[in-house]
């Protein structure tokens, strides 16, 4: 177990977590006689919704703060319990289950997540003073990035620091290439079959709000610099194709109404899977960015052209990390979460990766 990587630390969170509602569980059997743990068909539900709602309401990324407040981490639990109490209530009444369903009693409910989020929050407590105590004295800015944010300063990054031999996509026999791409045309053709009545009815909604087309191409710098056409649902106002590139800013006013949605929800993304069947992108890569405005980030930022280095993707590390790049310090953000992802990428990772990009879509927290 390695107290620096906050990823085993989340994961140790999660199963200790499971661990103490089996304790409370116990407990309130103990109080109430109500054989919670005779049924694990109702209690292994309970307990992987809790994890869900802990993980989207943020209370396992607290444990990557420098320092915990005790207030931040109480709302979280809070909320985490009061989603998962109101999950077991609605599954009630849908599932019309008998009365017998004794976590579905209010006082049970109660006493199961109060008991919960005591142990929870005494375990973030003790998790965040072990992972104080094994941190290094003094680490140099570009240790400290790269163990607890899990990026690499591009200002600070020497330039014989990363390879194209140390990144494995580049080796065309590799056994997670192959199944990286495996992985991308099942998923594309999957997400593609399933959402396809949704892109035809947010097609209408575009056509509807001006008349105008409803896919966007627009040329995107690829694998290793190459240009190809990526695919996007319209959610700007039509413009110019000869216009001279500007970057997207919070408010901007060139989205329209329904664009403004879209880009929340990151429904815009979708045509981007034929992207992926073609093989000009991957699911999971540094987000591909327009030539005309890599001049310039070229210009601004070292190492910049090693995030071509691989395929770009639908979704990456920086783009479930950090904002929208708005400006060449926006850009040099993202471009540290790309480099890291260059030298760290595996199987897991992109699906570490997977799973946060379903976070952030379930929260909206498109732009």
């Amino acid at each position: 177990m390695s107290w620096q990587r906050p990823r085993q630390v989340i994961a140790l969170c999660a199963l200790v977590d499971l661990l103490g509602l089996v304790l409370v569980a116990a407990l309130v059997d103990l109080r109430f006689a109500t054989h919670l743990l005779a049924h694990p068909e109702w209690l292994v539900p309970f307990g992987i919704a809790y994890v869900i709602f802990s993980w989207l309401f943020g209370s396992y990324t607290l444990l990557r703060l420098p320092r915990l407040s005790l207030v931040p981490v109480l709302v979280r639990l809070g909320c985490s319990a009061l989603a998962t109490m109101l999950a077991v209530v609605l599954a009630f009444w849908l599932l019309n289950l008998p009365v017998t369903f004794t976590l579905g009693h209010r006082r049970v409910q109660a006493a199961l997540l109060l008991g919960m989020t005591v142990w929870a929050l005494l375990v973030r407590l003790q998790l965040r003073h072990q992972v104080s105590r094994h941190q290094t004295p003094f680490p140099s800015s570009l240790e400290m990035a790269e163990q607890r944010q899990q990026r690499l300063l591009p200002d600070q990054l020497p330039e014989d620091a990363l390879s194209v031999a140390d990144v494995p996509w580049t080796n065309a026999l590799s056994v997670e290439r192959q199944l990286k791409r495996a992985a991308d045309v099942t998923v594309a053709l999957g997400l593609l079959l399933i959402t396809s009545p949704l892109m035809a009815l947010v097609a209408l909604l575009i056509w509807l709000e001006d008349r105008g087309p409803v896919i966007y191409t627009q040329a995107r710098s690829g694998w290793m610099g190459q240009t190809f056409q990526l695919y996007k649902l319209r959610t700007m106002q039509q413009s110019d194709p000869a216009a001279k590139a500007n970057w997207t800013l919070p408010g901007d006013q060139r989205i329209t109404l329904v664009g403004w949605f879209l880009r929340r929800v990151r429904i815009d993304e979708l045509p981007q899977l034929f992207n992926v069947l073609r093989g000009d992108m991957s699911l999971i890569g540094p987000r591909p960015e327009r030539p005309e405005l890599e001049t310039e980030l070229e210009a601004g930022i070292r190492h910049y052209r090693k995030r071509h280095w691989m395929l770009p993707g639908l979704s990456g590390w920086a783009q479930v990390n950090a904002p929208y790049a708005g400006s060449l310090e926006e850009a040099e953000l993202k471009l540290s979460y790309d480099l890291y992802y260059l030298r760290h990428w595996s199987t897991g990772f992109d699906l570490l990766i997977l799973i946060k990009t379903i976070k952030t879509v379930l929260k909206a927290r498109g732009r």
